[in-house]
């Protein structure tokens, strides 16, 4: 398997497994996490689940055997190939369980689209992120969406435009990444945020996580209308009674 996965405490930890390779988002792993997601969400007793990359690096982003051959794939298979890619960042973007990833290491092109597809990232103070494609003549499409969702514009064209790799306190300040952290540090730091997210109510995370996608694309009127709707369905839930009595009881909830 190039994705390995196993638990801790309610938190599916899922590791991006080629290190030889840098672990690239080849075909065969892109489906593995694609499969592993699936097998998370399904999974009551996961949480929040945490990506991050054997070896040492996150994800270096294509498969250099798919590089000698997109010139002469032919036109259905690039566009297949690009689907594929599409639904994992999408699958991971919207997942309904939160989702942080742990960047190790180099996280380029890809590899930074999908742990920036991630909702909160930690890095490491050695890693490096960033969004090459330019530099071979690539366009870093699918990537770029959700890096503008990211870190707005001007930082966007700044990555996207020099496709130069950044480095962690670069990222900081642009946005991408929510914490530096030393390398021993990483995993435990990132886990122990999976910890403190992944203990708040399942249904509240889910339809916060929901509003978050959807707001950005709306007006004021209809994305309060929004609001509105999910402000009075959510008291309808059995997560928001036992919050409610948890809180009165003077208890933790049990969620």
């Amino acid at each position: 398997m190039t994705v390995t996965a196993s638990d801790r405490n309610g938190i599916r930890l899922l590791t991006l497994n080629d290190p030889e390779r840098r672990n690239p988002l080849s075909p065969g792993l892109v489906q593995d996490l694609l499969e592993q997601l699936n097998a998370a969400e399904q999974d009551p007793n996961t949480r929040a689940v945490v990506l991050t990359g054997a070896g040492q690096a996150f994800s270096a982003g294509a498969d250099l055997d798919f590089l000698k051959s997109v010139t002469t794939a032919g036109a259905e298979a690039n566009y297949a190939h690009s689907r594929s890619l599409m639904r994992l960042f999408h699958r991971v973007y919207t997942f309904p369980k939160p989702t942080i990833a742990a960047i190790n290491g180099p996280a380029v092109a890809g590899g930074a689209g999908l742990a920036m597809a991630c909702d909160l990232a930690l890095m490491s103070e050695a890693a490096q992120i960033g969004y090459s494609e330019v530099k071979i003549g690539f366009v870093a499409a699918l990537v770029g969406v959700i890096l503008v969702r990211n870190v707005g514009e001007k930082h966007a064209r700044e990555l996207l435009l020099t496709g130069r790799l950044v480095s962690a306190s670069e990222a900081y300040r642009m946005g991408l990444v929510n914490r530096i952290i030393p390398p021993e540090q990483l995993l435990d730091e990132t886990l122990a945020l999976a910890q403190e997210v992944s203990a708040n109510a399942p249904t509240s995370l889910a339809l916060t996580k929901e509003l978050l996608n959807a707001l950005p694309g709306m007006g004021l009127e209809d994305g309060l209308r929004l609001a509105s709707i999910a402000n009075a369905w959510v008291r309808e839930t059995g997560d928001l009674a036992e919050g409610i009595a948890a809180f009165f009881e003077k208890r933790p909830p049990r969620f």
